[in-house]
């Protein structure tokens, strides 16, 4: 799967479809609504999304932190949180789990939309080395990738989506998909969060 890949975690079902709603119409994929703390947690593990929107109040508790320390805890994994509460001390409590962004319930699409772009940029500036070199890359891997592979990974790490993708190469989206396939037989991977996670460790 090519698509930048989204867990929802909505304890209200919903907003959750409303949510899943928004993100098919533009180019991410729903892995899957996950509407409690177990749910949550069974599906990161499981299907190693790109991306966690998750809900802070789950089932009248504070369980989306909990989440989110689970989150940081085992896999590098950008996410925003969707809450009601603004207040500052729900925002003190958020600031420690370091969050790539914070949208405040209700939002319509474009602020969703920007958000996500936003946070996966970021992640990608936060999490990975400064200079990603092809050279570095392919001393590290048993088949070398082109150029035009390499770039259109960097585009991976900016969170750029497969339409994006096409666009700064001026090449078909199936075309980006086929370079993002050959890319993951490369390197021995299966979606963008393990790609990411495995450049990550090779220049560590």
């Amino acid at each position: 799967m090519s698509t930048i890949r989204v867990l929802i975690v909505e304890d209200d079902p919903i907003i959750g479809e409303d949510i899943h709603d928004m993100l098919t119409n533009v180019d991410y994929s729903v892995v899957a609504v996950a509407y409690s703390k177990a749910e949550a947690i069974d599906y990161i593990n499981d299907e190693q999304p790109d991306l966690v929107l998750l809900d802070i109040n789950l089932d009248g508790n504070y369980e989306g932190f909990e989440v989110a320390a689970h989150i940081n805890k085992t896999r590098r994994v950008p996410f925003l949180y969707l809450t009601s509460y603004s207040g500052k001390e729900i925002l003190e409590r958020a600031k420690p789990t370091m969050p790539m962004g914070y949208i405040v319930k209700p939002f319509n699409e474009k602020e969703l939309y920007s958000n996500i772009e936003v946070a996966l940029y970021n992640f990608s500036k936060f999490v990975l080395p400064v200079s990603l070199k092809i050279e570095m890359i392919n001393s590290k891997i048993n088949t070398p990738l082109t150029q035009r592979e390499f770039e259109i990974l960097e585009g991976l790490y900016e969170g750029k989506t497969n339409r994006q993708l096409a666009e700064s190469q001026f090449v078909s989206v199936n075309t980006v998909k086929t370079h993002i396939k050959n890319i993951y037989e490369k390197m021995n991977t299966h979606t963008r969060s393990e790609t990411i996670a495995l450049v990550h460790t090779l220049l560590h």
